[in-house]
């Protein structure tokens, strides 16, 4: 194989450079060099609409897509769980990586956890979140709570919530564990995956080049994670059954256990205020899953 640097393309944010060098550090333990190349993108320009409140798809992708597409970089690292389940003509989803803790977790300052119940929520506490997702299923386990749209980075987010602008924020776990941020004023609700389910892929980094870029689809595939794909492949099969975007309330979390069952769990909403339909399925392969939960959440 020839000698050659890899152009990562990434977004500038804290996360986002945080896979990005994660990428590098996996790519330099196979004798792999590598630069960062950083792009801004729609979703990092736009910070004052909730993500069900702009258009199209692709908000974290799109500029780097098109950077891909130029020539400019070799590789982009996207959040698969931010990514289109369609792909431009030209470009391939070529590798993943391990998965993260694919929880959501709540977080309030621990003076604001007064709440009954394991949430510890007081009695119309505004929660932010800009997940359609996120917004449904928490409505759906506490129906008094005050919704209000939050943007920003992970460091962000928890300064507004330390600000006192909510009394609870909904985040990724994976963002918070590879951040190693420092969560010791707060008071943290842990989601099981299957109760609050996460969106499908979350916590999954997705390497995506240029279909006929042959070298560079090989190194990626060095790091690439089979077991993670084969999970989160079923996850993104059902959200692209469904036709649905970044802005759709659906949660898919998909495990396979020891003896090769796979079991999936579902939540979709109509809306972010309408009523939650779960689902859950195991099956020993994973051949028609996707189907089968799809056609469950489609009965009324």
């Amino acid at each position: 194989m020839d000698k050659q640097i890899i152009r990562i393309g990434t977004r500038g944010s804290k996360l986002a450079l945080w896979q990005a060098h994660f990428t590098q550090k996996k790519l330099s333990d196979q004798g792999i060099d590598s630069e960062l190349k950083i792009i801004k993108t729609q979703g990092d320009r736009i910070q004052h609409l909730s993500f069900d409140k702009m258009e199209g798809k692709g908000f974290f992708t799109k500029e780097i897509e098109e950077a891909l597409l130029r020539g400019d970089i070799d590789v982009a690292v996207h959040s698969m769980k931010d990514m289109p389940t369609s792909q431009p003509d030209g470009l391939s989803l070529t590798a993943v990586s391990y998965r993260e803790d694919p929880a959501d977790w709540l977080i309030m300052l621990k003076e604001n956890a007064l709440g009954a119940g394991p949430l510890k929520l007081k009695d119309s506490a505004v929660v932010g979140t800009s997940s359609a997702r996120r917004k449904a299923q928490i409505l759906d386990l506490k129906k008094d709570i005050e919704l209000k749209d939050i943007r920003g980075n992970v460091p962000t987010r928890l300064r507004k919530l330390k600000e006192g602008q909510f009394d609870a924020i909904l985040l990724a776990a994976a963002g918070l564990k590879r951040l190693e941020m420092d969560l010791s004023d707060f008071f943290i609700f842990k989601f099981d995956p299957r109760e609050m389910v996460p969106a499908p892929a979350q916590g999954v980094l997705v390497y995506q080049t240029n279909t006929d870029d042959v070298p560079t689809r090989k190194i990626m595939n060095i790091i690439h994670h089979r077991d993670v794909s084969e999970v989160v492949r079923i996850e993104r099969k059902v959200l692209k059954l469904l036709d649905g975007g970044c802005q759709m309330p659906l949660g898919v979390f998909c495990q396979k256990d020891e003896s090769g069952n796979f079991h999936v769990w579902a939540a979709m909403a109509d809306g972010w205020n309408q009523p939650v339909k779960r689902v859950s399925i195991s099956s020993s392969t994973s051949s028609e899953l996707a189907e089968q939960v799809v056609k469950e959440l489609r009965k009324t």
